[in-house]
């Protein structure tokens, strides 16, 4: 019962990871438009892992050589999914870039049965697919097929890959260390990919907000959420938590960037809600099933 317990602390955390990371949307998409996107994300990445290491120093020695084989992998694998989505923003639409992205939702547990072996539950499968339709209402407005559209689908792979790679190896000991490890490895990747046009930094005080905003709350606290959290939640249960970004970000799009909501926005919500609801009702149902049986 007691797992049980830290389990759902662990759900809500997340979920507060995903209201963070809908909120800063708006200063995001504003921020690009005067910083190349390379160049934000590697300003980003290195301020969160700087303000870790500052703030815990001794979480350096904590960091054990698995600890770092593991990081750089899982680091690579976001680092990656960043840098695809966002050359990928070069050709693809924003909104089909979105869905594209949110599919990681669907690749989470193909990834996770292959390489663990691990069967996928009916629950999740059900809760997969009404949070990609949901999805799919929140960011289409239409389809075209091209170069940005692939390496963002390489994008939503590298993301599936770290939930099943955090899922697997992450534990409460090391959640730190390993973010520290996760970060750093994300903005070395995003330097290479800065530099190879030349580095531009940040033009005013609104673009360095953005990047206080994002690089504290949205990277430094909020991954450090995430791997503490995975060692709770299963990886296909965080991918469908983790689809509640879009629904936040449209609710701040709505009451702070004054944005019109949709009758297809709301059923997207709707419906990427109701897939919360059933990855918290599996958990329930496969515990009442336990305690009949004990009975």
């Amino acid at each position: 019962m007691k797992r049980l317990s830290q389990a759902r602390i662990a759900t809500f955390a997340l979920l507060g990871v995903t209201v963070v990371w809908g909120s800063t949307f708006i200063v995001i998409k504003d921020s690009i438009v005067r910083q190349p996107e390379a160049d934000f994300l590697a300003t980003r990445f290195s301020i969160a892992a700087l303000l870790l290491i500052l703030a815990r120093p001794k979480a350096l020695r904590a960091i054990s050589k698995q600890t770092l084989v593991r990081g750089i992998l899982l680091g690579c694998a976001l680092g990656g999914g960043y840098l695809a989505q966002t050359f990928g923003l070069r050709t693809a639409s924003a909104a089909v870039s979105g869905f594209i992205t949110g599919l990681f939702v669907v690749f989470t547990p193909i990834i996770g049965g292959w390489i663990l072996k691990r069967p996928v539950g009916r629950w999740p499968w059900i809760a997969v697919v009404f949070a990609t339709i949901g999805l799919a209402l929140l960011s289409l407005k239409g389809w075209s097929i091209g170069g940005g559209e692939g390496l963002t689908i390489l994008c939503a792979l590298g993301f599936a890959l770290h939930i099943v790679g955090l899922g697997e190896w992450s534990m409460h000991e090391n959640a730190y260390s390993f973010a520290i490890v996760q970060l750093s490895v994300v903005s070395i990747m995003c330097w290479i990919a800065a530099l190879a046009d030349g580095y531009q930094a940040p033009p005013d005080r609104g673009v360095w907000g953005a990047l206080l905003l994002t690089s504290v709350a949205g990277t430094a606290v909020a991954f450090v959420v995430q791997t503490w959290t995975q060692a709770l939640v299963a990886p296909t249960r965080a991918a469908v938590i983790m689809t509640m970004e879009p629904v936040f970000s449209g609710v701040f799009a709505v009451y702070v960037g004054h944005e019109h909501m949709t009758f297809k926005m709301l059923t997207g919500g709707a419906l990427v809600l109701f897939a919360m609801y059933l990855v918290e009702l599996g958990p329930k149902k496969a515990w009442q099933d336990v305690t009949r049986a004990n009975h």
